[in-house]
């Protein structure tokens, strides 16, 4: 114990002391401190530069090196201009896989993404730049699982007043002319919902802030996704696709069986009458 006691009291100690408070208090700085402007710009820059580089690689032959579009000889679009869609367009466009097509079609299907999260970030930081857009929507907007009943009621009348026509109160899809659809909005993340809203991908019409606003567009999220997770009381829900499919499954299942079982029976009556008159 006099031997610790004596070390304490070296004359060196209080200087060890301060010396491992400001190791510690550096380090803890370090981690926590703000990136300065210049290092975000710079790591910003690189983002949209790694996006170019991809976008030349997969998107250049259909949009253009600088996105302003392909015409054809007839002088419809071969690739649209991607000029002023903004970040969220192709983190939709992108990230449900509907870009890049596959083959030209009506209307690109939804399918697994070619690319990573990351190099969506990349690609959609470098559209960004090409023109002001819609951007990706912060976490603040998608927060639907705190909304409260009522919004989600009002988010329903929201939904059923301007998106059944096309989706089905439910959110099931539907047809549309020319070989188009409605997708169905079971399985789509928050994010992708919100996008589409805001961007108007193939026929969708577009919801701004002005006709809905944030609040408005996370309450209709809210409600497609309370009503997708509402389980079917009465048993088999036929996919909710409204009174034609229902009346349809009635029908097979219903009235058609109804005859099978009249055609039975008229078949069992006439060989009980042979057997009768043998």
């Amino acid at each position: 114990m006099r031997k610790l006691s004596t070390r304490r009291r070296h004359p060196l100690a209080g200087a060890l002391v301060l010396v491992l408070g400001l190791l510690v208090i550096g380090g803890v700085y370090s981690v926590v401190r703000p990136t300065s402007p210049a290092t975000a710009a710079a790591d910003d820059s690189r983002t949209v530069e790694a996006g170019r580089e991809l976008f030349l690689v997969g998107c250049a032959s259909c949009h253009g090196e600088n996105g302003e579009g392909i015409t054809t000889k007839d002088g419809n679009n071969y690739g649209p201009s991607l000029v002023g869609v903004g970040a969220a367009a192709v983190d939709f466009q992108v990230g449900t896989g509907r870009m890049p097509m596959a083959q030209l079609a009506p209307q690109a299907p939804r399918k697994a993404p070619v690319y990573d999260k990351e190099e969506i970030e990349q690609l959609a930081a470098y559209v960004a730049t090409l023109g002001a857009g819609p951007s990706i929507p912060s976490e603040d907007v998608l927060d639907w699982q705190n909304a409260t009943p009522e919004e989600i009621a009002e988010g329903g009348e929201f939904f059923r007043t301007n998106c059944t026509a096309c989706h089905n109160s439910v959110g099931a899809g539907g047809a549309l002319p020319s070989g188009r659809y409605a997708p169905s909005l079971e399985g789509v993340t928050a994010a992708h919902i919100y996008e589409a809203m805001v961007t108007g991908p193939q026929q969708m019409p577009v919801f701004s802030d002005d006709v809905l606003t944030p609040e408005d567009k996370r309450n209709i999220i809210a409600y497609v996704k309370t009503v997708q997770d509402q389980p079917n009381y009465g048993g088999l829900g036929g996919g909710g696709l409204g009174p034609v499919v229902d009346g349809l499954i009635v029908w097979v299942v219903g009235i058609g069986g109804l005859i099978v079982f009249a055609i039975w029976i008229g078949a069992h009556g006439a060989r009980s009458k042979k057997k009768a008159n043998a």
